[in-house]
């Protein structure tokens, strides 16, 4: 045997090296470490966002964590995150079965579906926002009185409107996730489902469901992870009112940096937010055990 044929399956047993992972490393210290580590800094100084930082010891967690205004925050974004999770989780996994078959108008009904990953946030919001005008929008202009409510400025009915929009632009993306899932189940668990009997309802539960494990907790981590960011929406579509009752934390940490120039206190809520989604992400991977980067081994 050669030399280099031996240090071939020497490298093969040990895997690829760790310098591959090199730049990637390199630029996640540069724009996330290093500015996170800033933002800790900043949360125990005092600084408006032009003058001179100054050194405060606790004085901006002191203020965060007894504003009211903070829980509230927080109660909000918990709102935001089931509701959204709730409508979301089962509408995603029902389509992305669905346009997962081969026919041809499943195809187009699956493009049009993914149409809201197009737009961008704020262009949502916006159309939503004159959509929803009681005076000149949709409901008045079709003379349609249930839906000429006042559905932004109702601090009852706000949360809900947040939740539809969110889940009217998010829900495409999450299908595309759970469409590539089932496309990698064997075929040959349907086929042998079929043999003994099994019908789709039966299939779906047996073996669908089953076989997505992984999938359903890498969706549901970007779900709820995800519902810690929906700050342009918010921003655009309502403001954070009626009052504070859309006002989720994001939100919260921009008006305290940005309208209140407060950034030591802003900062504060910017760690509190990054404890709060990576606490979440670890408890959902942990769900998945350890092997949840199992892959299929058949495609269907």
């Amino acid at each position: 045997m050669s030399v280099s044929s031996s240090t071939s399956r020497r490298v093969l047993e040990r895997g690829p090296s760790g310098w591959l992972a090199a730049p990637a490393l390199f630029f996640f210290l540069l724009f996330a470490i290093i500015p996170l580590a800033g933002v800790f800094f900043l949360s125990f100084t005092k600084w408006d966002g032009l003058g001179e930082i100054k050194l405060d010891g606790f004085s901006s967690w002191t203020t965060v964590l007894t504003d009211p205004v903070t829980g509230n925050a927080l109660w909000v974004t918990a709102k935001i995150m089931f509701f959204s999770f709730i409508v979301q989780a089962p509408i995603s996994l029902l389509l992305g079965v669905f346009t997962s078959a081969s026919q041809k108008y499943r195809a187009v009904l699956a493009v049009l579906y993914f149409v809201p990953l197009l737009l961008s946030s704020a262009a949502v919001a916006i159309a939503y926002k004159a959509l929803l005008d009681p005076n000149f929008g949709l409901g008045p202009g079709l003379g349609i009185p249930l839906l000429a409510q006042d559905w932004l400025g109702n601090s009852d009915l706000v949360l809900f409107v947040v939740v539809f929009v969110i889940a009217w632009q998010f829900v495409p993306f999450h299908t595309l996730i759970y469409q590539g899932g089932v496309r990698q189940i064997p075929a040959s668990l349907y086929e042998a489902a079929q043999i003994d009997g099994a019908g789709r309802v039966q299939q779906f539960f047996a073996i669908t469901l089953p076989q997505l494990k992984y999938t359903i907790i890498t969706s549901s981590t970007l779900m709820v992870v995800g519902s810690l960011a929906y700050f342009d929406l918010v921003f655009v579509l309502t403001g954070g009112g009626p009052g504070y009752s859309t006002r989720l934390l994001p939100l919260h940490m921009y008006l305290t940096g940005f309208k209140a120039n407060d950034m030591g206190a802003a900062s504060a809520l910017g760690v509190i937010l990054v404890v709060i989604g990576l606490a979440l992400a670890l408890i959902l991977q942990r769900l998945g055990g350890k092997n949840r980067n199992a892959s299929q081994l058949e495609g269907a």
